[in-house]
């Protein structure tokens, strides 16, 4: 007899966290549900699930927090829930070891083809070969472990420095306006101003370049940002 894929649902409403589990459970998959981010880790922990379904916003934790958590210890794959209308980073949220990603509202059998999909991918061994880090000349960034090798010493960057560095790297030799990078790593309902990014920039720049790198992250005057990368 086939084993039953156990599933954890995490959401801050339990409302919405019993109608995922009710859909989950009518296809066969047993459940358990976690509402908080720190209950979401200690709940992985504990129940070993096959499968995590991980609301964006939190409480005490929030779903990427909880995911670089998860990944940090563990291939067990991650489908995160946002919605719509939050400010969801794609790139940063898969590259922190996201599988796959749904905006709520959904459909019920959207819901469930995309469990099936990444279970089916994993099951495979084709989640092996996801990206867990960046590499520029020099410099390591690791997705899942949040730090950065740099001229051979290891840095735990602030997370917001990390997620800067590490959406510019994910795009090398392209230009970002200061609106753009508060909205990819801020989000929209940030209160403060462009100045942030500068501030954050220069900290970036002050831990991690030296004279000859073959990377740098370079002002475009008037525009905003880019980390440049020689011979891309």
């Amino acid at each position: 007899m086939p084993q039953i894929t156990k599933i954890l649902v995490v959401d801050d409403d339990p409302r919405i966290a019993e109608v995922i589990s009710l859909y989950l459970n009518k296809e066969g998959y047993e459940t358990r549900e976690a509402y908080s981010g720190k209950e979401a880790v200690a709940e992985f922990a504990n129940y070993a699930p096959g499968l995590v379904m991980l609301d964006l916003m939190l409480p005490e934790k929030d779903g990427y927090q909880v995911c670089k958590e998860i990944r940090s210890i563990s291939k067990t794959p991650v489908i995160m829930l946002t919605a719509r209308g939050e400010t969801f980073d794609k790139v940063l949220g898969l590259e922190l070891g996201a599988d796959d990603y749904i905006v709520k509202p959904f459909e019920p059998k959207e819901l469930i083809a995309r469990v099936k999909a990444v279970l089916r991918r994993y099951e495979n061994g084709d989640l092996d070969n996801v990206v867990r880090s960046i590499s520029v000349p020099g410099m390591t960034i690791n997705l899942s472990m949040y730090t950065v090798e740099c001229h051979g010493e290891t840095l735990e960057l602030p997370p917001k420095e990390f997620e800067l560095l590490g959406f510019l790297a994910s795009h090398p030799n392209q230009v970002f306006t200061r609106d753009k990078l508060l909205d990819k790593i801020w989000g929209y309902e940030f209160m403060g101003d462009t100045r942030t990014v500068d501030v954050h920039i220069k900290r970036i720049r002050e831990k991690t370049e030296r004279d000859g790198d073959e990377w740098s992250i370079k002002t475009v005057w008037g525009v905003g940002y880019k980390l440049e990368v020689k011979n891309v």
